[in-house]
């Protein structure tokens, strides 16, 4: 049966009126949303600016005739509102964000990573080859959905397999709020099938592995060759990192496009809404258990074991689940301690400072 994917895409009103062109602060991705926290004033004084690539020796902004590089602030991500403040940039206001794409730091850091901010879809892109994994999509989809960030599943090379269709239904069962979609992203399918995302004022963001064709995609709607490809290795369809750093690509039409690099490790946290959403079955039957802090493993009036029992629920998925309920609620707690002890140690500095003044 064939899936219904028009709910899935952005409304359009018929008999709209042709749009006027876009201006040069829209094509960067310029919404309501932004121009409703400053005022006129501000907007002459401090000119709003975007930041598109993040590098260690500064952040690179792009505005209405702005292209420059300002200081490096460990407070901003690609794809960040800046207003930015000519005498003096590193003291140039950061906007609240529409949305923030965050991870947990690789390694034993405990902090957290941030990825992008204002995003307005992820394409979680992975091929129909061995790099396939229900399990990592999950974690990109409770990812975007944490954020407030819409999800659309990529398939890409469906063209290389002998039936993508077996791909396409495992995808399909990891929500129903979630679209998915084949693409060979070397032909015309992403110019195509993307378009009603890809709408001038909007963001979207490639998200998934290496190899699995993000950059190309990224070639694809902007008709330029502006971020480096690689081929995959042979032996386990595992892709080389091309793409070293978060850049944001703005397309002739008015759309912002954001390439990252292939995450080895995504680690969730404060993610707990986002889990929720995915395994939304899931959450819901875990109400229903006696206990508050049931581990739906061997507790008497147990929901989730009820129903795994009588074969409701998959037993692969409820391991999932509960992997990543585990993880997140580690992550968090592990990030909570690290910002009461950075808390306590800054009040620890400022009280030593202040003795020492007197």
């Amino acid at each position: 049966m064939t899936r219904d994917y028009s709910a899935f895409l952005p409304s359009t009103a018929k008999g709209e009126t042709p749009k006027p062109p876009v201006s040069a602060l829209q094509s960067l991705g310029w919404q309501p949303f932004f121009a409703q926290q400053i005022s006129i004033d501000e907007m002459t004084e401090t000119p709003p600016v975007r930041v598109t690539e993040v590098h260690r020796s500064g952040l690179r902004v792009l505005g209405d005739n702005i292209d420059m590089v300002v200081p490096p602030r460990v407070d901003a991500t690609v794809g960040d509102w800046l207003l930015l403040n000519h005498e003096l940039p590193s003291a140039s206001r950061l906007l609240e964000r529409k949305s923030l794409i965050k991870r947990r730091a690789a390694g034993h850091d405990r902090s957290i990573q941030l990825i992008a901010a204002n995003i307005d879809t992820a394409f979680i892109v992975t091929s129909c080859n061995l790099d396939f994994n229900v399990a990592r999509l999950e974690r990109y989809v409770a990812l975007a959905f944490d954020a407030g960030v819409t999800p659309v599943i990529l398939l890409t090379k469906s063209d290389l397999c002998e039936d993508p269709r077996a791909y396409v239904e495992d995808a399909e069962t990891i929500s129903d709020d979630v679209a998915v979609l084949t693409l060979n992203a070397k032909s015309d399918e992403p110019k195509l099938k993307l378009a009603p995302w890809c709408k001038p004022g909007q963001t979207v963001a490639f998200l998934g592995s290496s190899g699995v064709g993000k950059s190309t995609l990224t070639n694809a709607l902007s008709g330029t060759e502006s971020a480096a490809t690689q081929s995959i290795r042979d032996d386990d369809a595992k892709g080389r990192h091309t793409t070293s750093h978060r850049q944001l690509h703005i397309l002739p039409d008015g759309c912002a496009v954001l390439d990252t690099p292939g995450v080895r490790e995504l680690q969730l946290t404060e993610a707990e809404a986002g889990v929720a959403e995915v395994f939304s079955d899931l959450d819901a039957l875990s109400l229903q258990c006696r206990f508050n802090n049931c581990t739906h493993v061997s507790e008497p009036g147990c929901a989730v074991q009820a129903a795994l029992k009588s074969g409701t629920i998959d037993e692969a998925r409820l391991a999932r689940w509960r992997k990543l309920v585990a993880e997140d609620q580690h992550n968090t707690a592990s990030l909570a301690q690290r910002r009461s002890k950075d808390k306590a140690f800054g009040k620890m500095i400022k009280q030593a400072k202040k003795h020492k003044s007197k």
